[in-house]
Formats: C-alpha cells, sequence, structure tokens
C-alpha cells in the first residue's frame, strides 16, 4: 500500500470517528500534497516525495511550537503538537543518533571530506542515504562535530 492510498484510508477512519482534531490535519496534509502533485505537474506522488512534504509539514509545526511558546501561546502550541504527532505516523523510523553517527562517519570516508569546507558535500550525501530518516538539523550537527 502507497503512502498516498494509507493518508486517504487514515482521513476516511477520522471522518467516520469524528476525530475533528485529526481530520484537519489529514486534510491539510492532503491539501499540500495536491499542491505538489499541481506543481510537478503528475497524476500522484512517490512515497519519498510525499515523506518530504510531510516533514516540511512536521518542521512547519515544530517552528509554530516554539513561536507559541516564546508568545505566551501554550494552547497553540499544544494544538501544533498534536498535528506533529499525526503527521510523524506517516514517516519511516528514525535513525538511531549512534546509527546516523556511523552513517555519517561512512559518508565522510567514501567523500574523503577533511575540512569544514566539505560540510555540504558530506550533509547532502547523508540525507540521500537517509531517505528521510533523519533530521537535516541532526545531521548538520554531526558533521560539524566530525569534520576538524
Amino acid at each position: 500500500m502507497s503512502l498516498h492510498e494509507k493518508i486517504q484510508q487514515e482521513l476516511k477512519a477520522a471522518m467516520m470517528a469524528k476525530d475533528a482534531d485529526r481530520l484537519s490535519t489529514l486534510r491539510l496534509l492532503k491539501s499540500a500534497m495536491g499542491y505538489a502533485q499541481i506543481e510537478k505537474k503528475t497524476e500522484s506522488l512517490p512515497d519519498p516525495e510525499i515523506i518530504a512534504l510531510v516533514q516540511k509539514e512536521v518542521k512547519k509545526r515544530r517552528d509554530s511550537v516554539e513561536q507559541y511558546r516564546n508568545g505566551g501561546r501554550p494552547e497553540l502550541a499544544e494544538k501544533e503538537e498534536k498535528e506533529i504527532g499525526v503527521l510523524e505516523a506517516f514517516l519511516p523510523k528514525p535513525l538511531a543518533p549512534e546509527e546516523l553517527e556511523q552513517l555519517v562517519k561512512d559518508t565522510i570516508q567514501e567523500t574523503g571530506a577533511t575540512t569544514k569546507k566539505d560540510m555540504g558535500q558530506v550533509i547532502k550525501a547523508v540525507q540521500a542515504k537517509a531517505a528521510g530518516r533523519a533530521e537535516g538539523k541532526a545531521i548538520s550537527t554531526i558533521v560539524g562535530k566530525l569534520l576538524p
């Protein structure tokens, strides 16, 4: 079953359960998918593109949570966190910190990176290998720590 079909099923289940919060989050995701399809002029998106889209939506919400907390709006931050929980169900299992660090070390050796100037090249290669299982911020931190 493709990720698109899974999202459709979850949307139907949320409608039947009358779960308004989950339903609104899934509708927003479906809308974002629709816009991406129009932009790319395609009938359906492949799973890797949907995963990237979900990650983008999660990142937006994490930024919002931080802003709401700083602005003294904990109720809105809580709502965004619930949406993050709904969206994360569609993401692949993230890499453990040890696995990610090993992946970065292997990639540094493969690319022959020696200084921080090579950071962009290493990060790009790690993101391709991680295939949505690690956040860019975490990858960047580890690469920065390992490269002199």
